[in-house]
């Protein structure tokens, strides 16, 4: 009887405290399939449109090595206005900036202008670079024993993600001829309108904010042996999901594979990388954050030695789809490890740091993935995979060795 008091007590506080809680995630889970939308595109064309307006072919990869340099320069940033005005704010820049990014992408396909198009990348960059931050805002408005589940349960509104993209670059890629995915983009700008409108019905509660002398230091927090860990498998599973799918479009097209097999071999993928989101928390509470980091991190592994067993359509469709789940595991087993490491007035100062962190190390990969394409084909950088793998699973053994990775309990 006095569980069952217990419980009820607890289920009656929840709604007090958290008010918005189902009406919030539901909101941050749509805007994730709209929002998400704006890089399936970018990653679905970046290349394709790159290889068009490049003066060589060995920049066609850069305009998506651009898309991610906007994602780590904005994540900083972002923080910092977000401490100042609230997570909704910046809700409504990046938005503001997915709407930008369509647009101009729109207007360089039709001037030829492969600068502009760049310009066009980078703010999509910031775009997802919000768009990603709306695990954590979903983190922020339940209770604690929910926040693995409603992490991942936002991060699954980008299966919508993986369908809509896709499907907006094949029905639209050749409507406004003779200008190929000027259409594309103008759709995505209006993707970026609609999930505008819906986010600013999201009601969070009020962050909890310190003089920064009265919580530890940055350095200290960073010294935590099981943050160290988290970014290190986060930068893994990021880097290389963005590694091989920003060269793997090209790489079809080099290959000889169509444009519809790109597509949805993009649409594939991305389903893959949101899909899982539907447990990957319970896995969590379950298993344990080591467990579900250690079987992403494995699943990336099998994906790129699928990717050298050959280069028919269906080896470049399981290896995506392998990429895709492999990077749910590691990013969000790491992304719920990082919920563990601060205090709540630390939270936007950590939680903007470690997606810097990621997503600058994902700019290295970026760039070199397509210099590695054009110069030594696509095997080399599936074979380049395997080092930074190999770093992961160092810190993976060094963690299973001191247990500081398990946050099943929580």
């Amino acid at each position: 009887m006095s569980k069952v008091n217990d419980r009820t007590m607890t289920d009656v506080s929840s709604k007090n405290l958290y008010p918005h809680a189902k009406n919030n995630v539901a909101r941050l889970t749509i805007a994730q399939a709209l929002a998400g939308a704006n890089s399936t595109v970018i990653y679905a064309t970046g290349a394709i449109v790159g290889n068009m307006l490049a003066p060589s072919h060995a920049l066609a990869t850069f305009p998506v090595s651009v898309f991610v340099v906007g994602m780590a320069a904005s994540s900083l940033p972002a923080g910092a206005i977000v401490q100042r005005w609230g997570r909704r704010a910046v809700f409504m820049i990046g938005a503001g900036c997915g709407v930008i990014s369509g647009l101009l992408a729109a207007w360089a396909v039709k001037s030829n202008s492969f600068c502009l198009f760049c310009t066009a990348t980078f703010f999509g960059g910031i775009y997802a670079a919000v768009v990603l931050s709306f695990r954590f805002a979903a983190a922020d408005c339940v209770p604690h024993q929910h926040r693995s589940r409603a992490l991942s349960f936002v991060m699954a509104g980008g299966v919508f993600a993986g369908i809509i993209g896709p499907q907006l670059v094949t029905r639209t890629m050749s409507l406004w001829a003779p200008y190929p995915f000027a259409a594309t983009f103008l759709a995505q700008a209006i993707v970026g309108v609609l999930s505008a409108l819906l986010l600013r019905g999201v009601r969070l509660p009020r962050l909890i904010i310190k003089e920064p002398s009265s919580g530890r230091s940055i350095t200290r927090i960073l010294r935590q042996p099981r943050f160290i860990t988290a970014v290190i498998c986060a930068v893994v599973s990021y880097l290389l999901m963005n590694f091989l799918m920003t060269a793997a479009p090209f790489a079809m097209q080099m290959c000889g594979l169509s444009q519809a097999s790109s597509n949805l071999g993009i649409q594939w993928h991305v389903i893959s990388m949101y899909a899982p989101g539907f447990f990957t928390g319970t896995l969590i509470n379950r298993l344990g954050a080591q467990r579900v980091l250690t079987a992403g991190l494995v699943l990336i592994g099998l994906a790129a030695v699928t990717g050298l067993l050959g280069v028919d359509v269906g080896h470049f469709w399981l290896t995506l789809i392998l990429l895709g789940v492999g990077w749910n595991f590691g990013f969000v087993g790491a992304s719920a490890v990082v919920l563990e490491c601060h205090e709540p007035e630390e939270s936007i100062r950590v939680q903007s740091l470690n997606d810097f962190i990621v997503f600058g190390t994902m700019v290295f990969g970026s760039f070199l993935s397509g210099s590695l394409l054009a110069i030594f084909g696509w095997k080399m950088v599936l074979w380049f995979s395997f080092i930074p793998l190999t770093v992961a699973a160092i810190a993976l053994v060094r963690a299973a060795r001191y247990s500081y990775l398990d946050t099943s309990s929580t």
